[in-house]
């Protein structure tokens, strides 16, 4: 399974892209981050984040996206444009004829660290060990995005599984 985990933001929205399967080594293909400055008309921000976006899903072909779910913050400013962003990337991955699927924070740290609490380092630490990398991968909004790909490999593969035997038993009454 191919994934391109995405950590949306709207200055700085990371991207990564993982293979693998659960119970296997996991691959890393690529990460980055897609910038845009502050003061530029929110218009032109979504359009390069989507141009950005498009870009990675062309150049990596993944089977599936997966995006960090928008939660409640204090900050509204920094929530809309979070949530703004995830609405990019989701509208780009369908567009592609992706599925998308959404992780919670504390999902992902979960599911890479062990605990929902971690911080950003150790989620840095855990996705740099679980990848096999000689370093980092940096700014931390990549490796956020990692996380998300890591996470929907590992736990995406038992959730689609479960889906199938809930459908199946519902047709089976």
């Amino acid at each position: 399974m191919r994934v391109l985990g995405v950590d949306p933001g709207l200055t700085r929205c990371g991207f990564g892209v993982v293979e693998g399967r659960a119970g296997r080594a996991l691959v890393e293909l690529g990460h980055g981050v897609i910038r845009s400055a502050a003061g530029e008309d929110v218009g032109a921000r979504l359009a390069a984040l989507a141009a950005g976006l498009g870009l990675a899903i062309a150049k990596y072909r993944p089977e599936v996206v997966a995006v960090e779910r928008v939660f409640s913050q204090h900050n509204v400013r920094t929530v809309m444009g979070t949530a703004q962003a995830a609405g990019v990337a989701i509208l780009v991955a369908t567009t592609a004829g992706l599925p998308v699927v959404l992780h919670t924070p504390s999902e992902v740290k979960a599911a890479v660290t062990g605990s929902g609490r971690a911080d950003k380092a150790q989620v840095t630490v855990m996705v740099t060990r679980l990848l096999n990398l000689s370093v980092a991968p940096s700014p931390a909004d990549a490796a956020d995005a990692l996380a998300l790909a890591i996470c929907h490999i590992w736990r995406g593969a038992a959730q689609a599984r479960l889906d199938r035997a809930l459908s199946a038993s519902r047709g089976a009454s």
